[in-house]
């Protein structure tokens, strides 16, 4: 890659998004191809085809997608299916047809089945039978996959897929309708400081095990693998893509104590037994990613700390 590339990152105000962004300016990356939803409706196929044959992007990173935590997966089902496929089918074919050097696809670790083996290695894809609350998500995302590794095979394009873990940070969503459980934590922990609440509820038993990974992490993972990774690399190793995870987890129970510390909350705990748990362990084992040079180095408790430090700047007043 030259620094003179051009990078299409789609979907970069998400948090994945705007991660990368960061990441590769820090590194020099300045010819970066950026379009808010409302100037570019990646669903629409003509939108999508007219953007790329006008700015022949280089490279793209697919980070563009629509995403939620179980409460949103499991209400807008029909729509996660749908514009997720709509989206990835539009953005890859699109890169095929204007000839794009590298395209990059994030998936999500919510792709493996419910009772995979762990650590989960990325051959447990296809396995088994998906956990329900997130099956049509988890197929969209695997639909890219596939649709990513066939380009490769069919026509030589240089796609391929990551699949990062749970992730948090800056830009993260904390609405608590539609977000992941890390972020939903720390606005409920937060709020009940401030409101002086005696208590802190729980969805579910607090027993699944879950693996967060900082989203700078993941975009440096991200841009590095972009740099020094070609889809032969990947493909002719017997994989469809790549975990990107720390390698460590901790049980939500465990997590929420955590966030507790972090926020100097002193109330109690508690849970409600009458919601979901969802998958009860999702550990990434990584050392494919590894052997490629990459390895994490955010620890969980700073990375939490920066996320409280970047929610009281940014949404601690607003609602």
């Amino acid at each position: 890659m030259d620094k003179s590339d051009k990078i299409y990152v789609a979907g970069h105000n998400g948090m994945v998004g705007s991660g990368i962004v960061r990441s590769l300016r820090e590194k020099g990356y300045d010819n970066l191809l950026l379009r808010a939803h409302s100037e570019l409706d990646l669903i629409d196929q003509k939108e999508t085809f007219e953007f790329f044959n006008e700015e022949k992007p280089d490279y793209v990173a697919l980070a563009a997608a629509k995403v939620g935590g179980i409460m949103a997966n499991d209400t807008y089902r029909a729509q996660f299916i749908y514009e997720n496929i709509q989206i990835q089918n539009n953005v890859i074919h699109a890169a095929y047809e204007n000839g794009v050097d590298k395209l990059i696809f994030l998936g999500s670790s919510c792709i493996y089945p419910k009772y995979a083996p762990q650590p989960i290695k990325e051959e447990h894809l296809l396995s088994g039978k998906l956990e329900d609350t997130n099956e049509p998500y988890a197929i969209a995302k695997i639909a890219g996959i596939k649709t990513c590794e066939n380009y490769y095979r069919q026509y030589g394009s240089n796609f391929y897929s990551v699949m990062p873990t749970n992730l948090y940070g800056p830009n993260d969503n904390f609405d608590l309708k539609t977000s992941h459980v890390l972020p939903a934590l720390l606005r409920k922990f937060y709020e009940a400081k401030v409101e002086g609440k005696d208590e802190v509820t729980l969805w579910g038993t607090g027993k699944p095990e879950r693996e967060f990974m900082h989203v700078d992490d993941l975009a440096d993972a991200f841009v590095y693998l972009l740099e020094n990774v070609d889809a032969e690399d990947v493909y002719e190793k017997g994989i469809s893509h790549i975990n990107i995870g720390t390698g460590k987890d901790l049980s939500i129970n465990e997590l929420a104590e955590l966030i507790a510390d972090v926020v100097d909350y002193r109330g109690e705990i508690t849970h409600d037994l009458s919601k979901p748990d969802g998958t009860p362990k999702k550990l990434l084992d990584v050392s494919r990613l590894h052997e490629l040079g990459w390895e994490a180095r955010i620890p969980l408790r700073e990375g939490i700390q920066q996320t409280l430090e970047w929610y009281e700047e940014n949404h601690a007043n607003s609602g």
